[in-house]
């Protein structure tokens, strides 16, 4: 009788293909010296708005007009700030979710159900945190998306300062909950925050969405043809009463991200690489100064813990997230018979989850299009984001510091390169050629130890022959 055939359990978090490890490593480096930069700029829009003697030049600056009238642009600086340059924002993530569709995580549907689940669930319970806790206080639904959004540069800001090194897996898979949990709030936003639609202005957006498509099918190429092109598209897609997000994401979607035979990097890579530094090294950062202004005191911070609305934000943030993600990690393993790798801990999945909390970016602008009618609720919901993501990252760090050893030990064995090909030992032990060198390199040390070995042994016998030296039968000093 055959044995019956056995299929590997599959691993949840296990190591990445090198391709992959170093594409997340030279996306996060970029994303954490963004973070860094959006953390300075929300330290000194509380500042700028706190202080009494700069609130009212923080004021006039938002508030400060600029653009064309005639073409419906006539925005304040912080309009522009949520508007113009967070399309750019999205436009690299909506060229990062092509990429995971096409070549990353989420093109394989058996390693997409993890982060997408995770990622689903990790919105889903923040938002029904918020309904439960402003239902129980009589407050307003309208902010049951804000608590929804990971921000992922503001997290890895928090890596970067508490000097934690999470292994690859763990730091691949909240940027791919990232990428999800901005798919998903994209989508929010173009289905729940659309207001009147003027058609006409729509249908030149997608004419121009259109022709962007056409240009890149035709393989044209220069930026002084498609930044015109994106900037058109934009202001038909803002003036339509379509969020003008929703058009970088669209344009982003549209880049190639598979690679063509000789190509070492394809279209979508090539341009991400080119924006991404625009995008958190200025748009986010900008926005978060002209967004993250709020005015604290002792009685703002206590509406944060009192209104139903602004409560319901920071449990959502702080619980729902984490709730969400351990919970959806958790069940995607058990019903589909997968194991977390060996080298990790569920510990260690839920201070990820932790960190996931920290919500930034996107909650500010959906806060901003949830209480767009009040602005003292929208005022209070920017501070009870900022209290919910400061309450994660201060959890997430002591979770990540009680594993730091671990997970500095997990680094260091990702990157030792003892053989000094340019590939870490980790991903080459299956390569015979690799043993090979490495049976060389221990040949040629211990040659050396042998070598050395008879040195000091002249050298002993030298020593004792000499008349009054050291004697055979005493090794003391002469």
């Amino acid at each position: 009788m055959a044995a019956p055939r056995t299929t590997p359990a599959r691993k949840v978090l296990g190591r990445l293909s090198l391709p992959e490890r170093t594409f997340v490593a030279d996306a996060l480096r970029t994303e954490t010296v963004g973070g860094v930069l959006l953390l300075v700029a929300a330290v000194t829009a509380l500042v700028w708005t706190n202080v009494p003697a700069l609130h009212d030049s923080y004021e006039t600056a938002s508030h400060f007009h600029l653009g064309p009238e005639a073409l419906g642009l006539h925005l304040s600086v912080a309009h522009w700030a949520a508007d113009g340059l967070l399309a750019i924002f999205f436009f690299v993530a909506g060229i990062e979710l092509k990429r995971e569709l096409v070549a990353g995580d989420l093109r394989d549907p058996r390693a997409a159900v993890l982060p997408v689940v995770a990622a689903l669930c990790g919105m889903a319970v923040p938002a029904l945190v918020y309904t439960l806790t402003s239902l129980t206080g009589h407050g307003s639904l309208e902010g049951w998306a804000v608590p929804t959004a990971t921000d992922i540069a503001f997290a890895l800001a928090v890596l970067a300062v508490i000097g934690t090194s999470l292994p690859s897996a763990l730091r691949a898979f909240l940027l791919t909950l990232a990428v999800v949990d901005d798919l998903f709030a994209i989508l929010i936003i173009a289905v729940f925050f659309t207001g009147t639609i003027d058609f006409a202005a729509l249908g030149g957006a997608v004419v121009g969405l259109a022709v962007f498509w056409l240009l890149l099918r035709k393989g044209v190429r220069g930026w002084y043809v498609y930044v015109p092109l994106a900037l058109v598209i934009w202001g038909l897609m803002y003036n339509s009463g379509v969020h003008a997000t929703i058009a970088g994401v669209a344009m982003g979607l549209m880049l190639r991200c598979h690679r063509h035979e000789g190509e070492e990097h394809s279209p979508g890579e090539h341009v991400e690489h080119l924006v991404r530094p625009l995008s958190a090294g200025l748009a986010v950062p900008l926005f978060a100064l002209f967004s993250a202004g709020v005015t604290i005191s002792h009685h703002s911070l206590g509406d944060v813990f009192t209104k139903p609305e602004t409560l319901g934000v920071v449990l959502g943030l702080v619980v729902g997230k984490t709730v969400g993600i351990f919970g959806g990690t958790w069940l995607t393993a058990r019903f589909t018979r997968a194991s977390l790798s060996e080298d990790l801990a569920w510990a260690d999945v839920f201070a990820v989850a932790t960190l996931s909390g920290i919500g930034f970016t996107v909650s500010l602008l959906i806060g901003e299009l949830a209480f767009e009618g009040s602005t003292v609720l929208t005022e209070e919901v920017k501070a009870a984001v900022l209290c919910g993501s400061l309450i994660a990252a201060l959890l997430a760090t002591v979770l990540l510091k009680i594993r730091n050893a671990k997970y500095r030990e997990m680094c260091e064995d990702e990157e030792r390169d003892d053989d000094l090909d340019g590939v870490p030992d980790i991903y080459e032990q299956d390569d015979p050629a690799y043993h090979l060198r490495m049976a060389v390199i221990h040949e040629n040390k211990a040659a050396e130890h042998r070598r050395l070995a008879e040195v000091k042994a002249a050298e002993r016998r030298a020593l004792a022959e000499v008349p009054g030296g050291a004697g055979e039968d005493d090794d003391r000093p002469a």
